[in-house]
């Protein structure tokens, strides 16, 4: 195949149309040299941008851009599933398949004639569902499956939810809220001790009961802490322009005066 082959019609669907384009980029014989050196490690990177990009396009509400970040993501899987597909493991049509048993298995009150009295019968369903699964792939422990490559907090969300699920739990946010007052006790005896290594775990501890917390509460920790990023990108802007008004940048200026425009722009976002 020479690189001015002819595009892929539109005569396919626009899916078959996607896996064709990416067959010719991966083909040794005229296609891209970057797509052909890529392997599952080097393209995992990307997989996990799009994943955010796709995030990010909902977070602004932009559904324009959550279309394109969406292909984006799709282009992620018909490239890994190519990838398999070249080592003879699985292509594209097995990954499709997989899902979708997946998908009736675990929802036999849609697909089948099983009934859940309650949203919580449903959940301990799923539950023992998941466990068949695990115990199939020789996962028995609860926590086995968990993704160790999540960001950080999505996994602690991730187990404490499946621990809380077979009744590891704390009964209220209340105990949360006292387990957070106690990790940061600890946090601020190392910080005075200087212990730098004893100081990181922590913090981590820390961390690791504000995920609890947001999942007690609900909240996606990943998603609170983005908007709080937006946040502060938005409120250091404003106090960049207050003082370009002026002439100059935050290197100089003072902490007293940035706090000052900081709180201007609390007060601007309040008002509006």
């Amino acid at each position: 195949m020479s690189p001015s082959s002819p595009l892929p019609t539109d005569d396919a669907s626009p899916l078959a149309r996607l896996i064709e384009i990416m067959a010719r980029l991966r083909d040794p014989a005229g296609g891209c040299p970057w797509d052909q050196a890529q392997t599952f490690a080097t393209i995992a990177p990307y997989t996990v941008e799009e994943a955010y990009e796709v995030a990010d396009a909902i977070e602004r509400g932009d559904l324009g851009d959550l279309k394109e970040e969406l292909g984006d993501l799709l282009l992620q899987v018909v490239f890994h599933s190519r990838m398999a597909e070249e080592q003879g493991v699985f292509d594209f049509s097995d990954v499709a398949a997989t899902i979708s048993d997946k998908m009736i298995r675990r929802h036999p009150h849609v697909f089948g004639d099983h009934n859940y009295d309650d949203q919580a019968a449903q959940t301990a369903g799923w539950e023992a569902l998941k466990a068949e699964e695990r115990k199939a792939k020789a996962k028995g422990g609860v926590l086995d499956d968990v993704p160790a490559g999540l960001p950080a907090l999505t996994r602690a969300v991730k187990l404490t939810k499946r621990a809380a699920r077979v009744g590891f739990d704390w009964p209220s946010t209340r105990e949360v809220l006292d387990k957070l007052r106690e990790e940061i006790a600890e946090l601020e005896v190392e910080i005075e001790a200087g212990d730098r290594a004893k100081a990181r775990e922590e913090l981590g501890d820390l961390l690791f009961v504000c995920a609890n917390l947001a999942r007690k509460l609900d909240v996606e920790p990943e998603d609170a802490l983005r908007a709080t990023n937006a946040k502060f990108s938005r409120r250091f802007a404003f106090i960049e322009t207050a003082l370009a008004a002026d002439g100059r940048t935050p290197d100089q200026s003072d902490l007293a005066e940035m706090d000052a425009f900081w709180n201007d722009a609390k007060a601007a976002e309040k008002a509006s």
